[in-house]
């Protein structure tokens, strides 16, 4: 029996990952957003909302920008509009927030869009902006590297060395990350070299390499969010079994690094939601800001039981064509990580999963998929279930 939301994606749009200089957060944003509106086949005057997921802190001048998405039409002109802002998940913040306006019925169609441009600052300014989004009085002077340090460490402690299970996650994600041509680094790279500390591959904070970190990018994606009652006539349809968000403390002295238990109580709470287990998905696109956050999201999600997320890495159950092929855009690893738009884009990959139109990424017969976007150190936790309404 399905437990399916009163709402679906029924278009998207998403601009190419990477270093963009001649793009800035205004033409992404465009970008993305007329491509989502020219894809659901509607006219732009039957939006009636407009949700803006961007992070920002300092890395554009534009700080009030939900507005610049109504330039994507004129017929957009006078609809109200909302910047969303949850760190890493902003774009899930976004999207969720529309997804609850069309359910309650105030809006019937909405826009959604997700847009970071980052690369205008050097990587000190951005870790900067970044370390935003910790915990003040206990971590402003750490960056993000060194906050995930500590969840690898942690782990480290408890279970066993994740080095080995980390560094193939990054040679799994680069891979596929070669068959999604919209990916920032679309370049593989060895186990070896993402083992071995070198000039090219320097220890960042130890453990972690560059080649456990996801990329620095600029980007944009978005999605048309219809109810279920308007969706009679149209083309494509992508529902929601399950959306869950679940926020756990801020200070990472207030939780058990190597529990992962934000993300671990938002995957059981999805999974009740939508009837399922993890064994009936097809898919999942994770939040692998740091190849330890993906390990750990193996055990979080139930692939894997504690400590034991290693094992399933090494023996390929992440792979495609293993158990659960997990970040087969390459992840945030390699498709790259503009953060208000990796919510977004995650949600418009495993749309296009779910209606077979992911070209050279495509699951065979993808019925159910998960996206799981973070922000923070495991604090704001977003999982939703996906599946094919009308393809």
């Amino acid at each position: 029996m399905s437990n399916r939301i009163s709402a679906a994606i029924i278009g998207w749009g998403h601009t190419k990952f990477g270093k963009l200089g001649g793009e800035t957060i205004e033409s992404l944003i465009l970008e993305a957003a007329r491509e989502a509106i020219a894809h659901a086949r509607i006219d732009a005057s039957d939006i009636d909302a407009v949700w803006l997921g961007h992070f920002n802190s300092g890395m554009v001048a534009d700080a009030f920008c939900s507005s610049i998405v109504l330039g994507a039409d004129p017929a957009l002109r006078f609809k109200p509009a909302t910047r969303c802002e949850n760190a890493c998940a902003s774009g899930s913040a976004a999207l969720y927030a529309a997804l609850d306006a069309v359910r309650s019925g105030r809006v019937r169609v909405a826009l959604v869009v997700g847009a970071e441009k980052m690369t205008g600052l050097d990587t000190v300014g951005v870790t900067r902006a970044l370390s935003g989004a910790s915990y003040q009085p206990e971590e402003a002077a750490m960056s993000f590297p060194a906050i995930f340090a500590q969840f690898a460490t942690a782990y480290a402690e408890r279970h066993s060395d994740p080095t080995e299970a980390m560094a193939r996650i990054a040679v799994k994600n680069h891979r596929n990350a070669m068959a999604n041509p919209l990916a920032h680094l679309r370049k593989e790279v060895s186990l070896d070299f993402c083992l071995t500390p070198s000039e090219r591959n320097p220890m960042i904070a130890p453990p972690l390499k560059v080649t456990d970190c996801s990329l620095i990018s600029d980007g944009a994606a978005a999605v048309v969010i219809a109810h279920s009652d308007v969706l009679s006539g149209l083309d494509r349809a992508v529902g929601f079994r399950a959306a869950v968000q679940v926020n756990d403390l801020l200070p990472l002295s207030a939780k058990d690094l190597a529990a992962f238990e934000g993300p671990r109580h938002a995957f059981e709470q999805a999974y009740r939601t939508a009837g399922i287990t993890v064994g009936d998905l097809d898919f999942a696109e994770v939040h692998d800001c740091f190849t330890i956050a993906e390990l750990l999201t193996v055990e979080a999600m139930g692939l894997a039981l504690p400590g034991k997320g290693r094992e399933a890495v090494l023996e390929g159950q992440t792979d495609r064509g293993g158990r659960l092929p997990v970040n087969l855009s390459g992840g945030l690893k390699a498709k790259g990580h503009p953060v208000g738009a990796t919510g977004v884009s995650m949600h418009v990959l495993a749309a296009r999963q779910l209606t077979a139109n992911a070209g050279d990424m495509q699951v065979s017969g993808a019925e159910l998929g998960l996206c799981f976007n973070m922000g923070g150190g495991a604090v704001a936790n977003y999982v939703s279930i996906l599946e094919p309404l009308k393809a």
